[in-house]
């Protein structure tokens, strides 16, 4: 890697390379990391345990990059009594290879909770405990392969360096730790892109003290409390799961408070967990839907929609209807819901928002005051352009100016690009609703590994 003493503003930045100067193969990445959430941590524990046991010319050399000063996993909703809503088998190795020392079971022997785990009789962790088992692998794996992962390390352009007319690697440009004026330029022959989910404010909401993002939930509502900050009505835009997780924990840390729910739905929908629908989950799922034609893969997307999108554990269901009807029995009701309803304007004020509200059935309009809004409204996957700026150039798109991936997981690219780039979520539309999901987490960091061995090896790059 180089240092570059320029800083580079953004992904669209025009770095020509003419400052940077590469000292020889030794510092060429098989695979460079953007971000290092729970997808491109599977793949850096699938290549670790790979380098372990292949002779010196198989390994994989590989690198992350993580913009974050430390590795989290939407720490804004680790809700403390919040759990998982995916199997703990379904963890960072345990689908790929259940032997691997990584799995949560290998995490609980180490923290001395086996016995205690499993006399619960349940299948999903706490969701804070598995975020912990997150950070034990993410801290384990690196302390195996020195510089394995950089924090801190925003990547802020990407260039295609080209040999003989042809593109065969990457310089990727990202910002210096230990210096924020200076840039470090890694060169790579592949690229796997896992920049996970970008929060969807709805349209035309701006981002303030009182309004934001179910993302920002623990910390905003901390920060309120610290500040004695007075809340007499919080208002929580959503209908999903992260929705109704907000409504729960903004009624119980603010006991005097009202707290409103608004969507547009007659009422929570249950999240559809049954065993044959979750089959849309499998492995083998995601060969069916790549290989589908596109109204087919349109379809089974509409089918079971209601296996994650806008859907709600019915625990949680009852648990807030049983809420509010001992409320209604007391007299004293602090939770509401706003059915059938959207807001329609937010008129903020230094005294907090005055929220224009519409009863979708009849048009009748209200406003309702409030001090804050949380918007529990998703999110949409960061675009290519967005991720990589100019690379999208290079890449093919289908008929409908979607990305063409390759069931391994690579992008298309154009026939002078040998070098690759591999995608981990924003892949739905070819391979299936576990896209953005852990479910397929480890079956699909194995498909990447060996993807790249085949590729390396193709081009001469692995020795065999």
């Amino acid at each position: 890697m180089t240092r570059v003493n320029t800083l580079h503003s953004g992904p669209d930045s025009t770095y020509d390379g003419t400052e940077a100067t590469h000292e020889g193969p030794e510092v060429t990445y098989d695979v460079l990391g953007i971000g290092f959430g729970p997808s491109n941590l599977a793949l850096a524990i699938a290549i670790e345990e790979h380098n372990e046991k292949a002779a010196e010319g198989e390994r994989i050399r590989a690198g992350f990059l993580e913009k974050q000063a430390s590795f989290g996993w939407h720490r804004g909703m680790l809700i403390d009594d919040a759990t998982m809503q995916v199997s703990f088998l379904k963890d960072l190795v345990t689908m790929r290879d259940p032997t691997s020392g990584y799995s949560f079971l290998c995490y609980l022997r180490e923290r001395g909770r086996m016995v205690d785990f499993l006399n619960q009789k349940t299948l999903f962790p706490l969701r804070i405990e598995f975020h912990d088992y997150l950070e034990w692998a993410a801290a384990r794996v690196a302390g195996r392969v020195p510089g394995l992962v950089e924090y801190s390390s925003e990547v802020l352009s990407v260039k295609p360096v080209t040999e003989n007319g042809e593109i065969v690697f990457y310089d990727v440009i990202s910002r210096d730790p230990a210096n924020p004026e200076a840039t470090i330029v890694r060169r790579a022959r592949s690229l796997c892109v896992a920049t996970g989910m970008a929060p969807r404010m709805p349209s035309g909401t701006a981002r303030s003290e009182r309004v934001f993002h179910n993302s920002e939930l623990i910390p905003r509502v901390a920060a309120a409390l610290e500040a004695g900050t007075p809340v007499r009505r919080a208002v929580v835009l959503g209908a999903g799961q992260s929705a109704a997780e907000s409504v729960d924990y903004l009624h119980r840390h603010f006991p005097e408070a009202e707290i409103c729910s608004v969507f547009a739905k007659y009422g929570y929908t249950p999240a559809d967990d049954s065993p044959f629908a979750n089959r849309i989950f499998d492995p083998e799922a995601v060969d069916i839907f790549y290989n589908a034609p596109p109204e087919v893969k349109q379809s089974l997307v509409d089918y079971h929609r209601s296996t994650n999108y806008s859907v709600v554990d019915m625990d949680l269901i009852e648990s807030l209807s049983r809420t509010m009807y001992q409320e209604k029995v007391q007299g004293r009701q602090r939770m509401r819901m706003l059915n059938v309803s959207r807001i329609r304007d937010i008129d903020a004020h230094d005294d907090g928002l005055d929220i224009g509200i519409e009863f979708l059935p009849t048009a009748e309009r209200d406003v309702l005051s409030a001090d804050l809004l949380v918007c529990a409204t998703g999110y949409h996957p960061r675009g290519i352009d967005e991720r990589l700026g100019e690379l999208g150039k290079l890449c093919r798109r289908d008929d409908e100016d979607a990305l063409a991936v390759g069931r391994d997981h690579r992008v298309a690219t154009h026939a002078n690009v040998t070098a690759d780039i591999y995608l981990q979520g924003g892949t739905e539309h070819t391979h299936g609703l576990t896209s953005t999901l852990l479910s397929n987490t480890a079956v699909r960091a194995g498909e990447i590994r060996a993807s790249l061995i085949e590729r390396r090896r193709a081009q001469g790059a692995l020795t065999s």
